[in-house]
């Protein structure tokens, strides 16, 4: 399964939202997901996009994933290429390496924006309705 995920918020920290798209080999969606999930940076949105799009695969029965999202940062820090300086993303990336144990293989890789657009639209979305209702 391929598992695309976004995370993103508005202001730095600002209102936060999350998607995900889950895709079969052939590219077929077989689930999407989206949520705010209240006041967040960017990173830790994109964190949180993580864990809710492989706790979505396992929940669908997945033993493989290949994550695709659009943090470069995140996705380095996964894979151990880049260490995890910032505290408040340490639990968060803790939580992505144990459910990624979860899994026979996995992979991840960022990709531009414009290559997770799906996913994107989804942030976009969880933000927008959260301000509609909050307003």
């Amino acid at each position: 399964m391929t598992v695309h995920v976004d995370g993103g918020s508005r202001g730095n920290p600002g209102p936060a939202g999350v998607g995900v798209v889950i895709t079969d080999p052939e590219g077929n969606v077989i689930d999407r997901a989206n949520a705010y999930i209240g006041e967040a940076t960017n990173n830790e949105a994109e964190y949180r996009a993580l864990l809710l799009g492989l706790d979505r695969a396992h929940a669908l029965g997945a033993r493989e994933v290949d994550v695709v999202n659009d943090s470069e940062l995140i996705a380095h820090q996964v894979t151990g290429r880049y260490k995890v300086k910032k505290e408040t993303l340490r639990f968060l990336h803790q939580q992505a390496r144990a459910a990624l144990e979860g899994f026979e293989r996995w992979s991840i890789r960022p990709v531009p924006r414009e290559r997770n657009a799906d996913a994107d639209e989804l942030v976009n979305d969880a933000i927008d309705a959260h301000a509609s209702t909050a307003g």
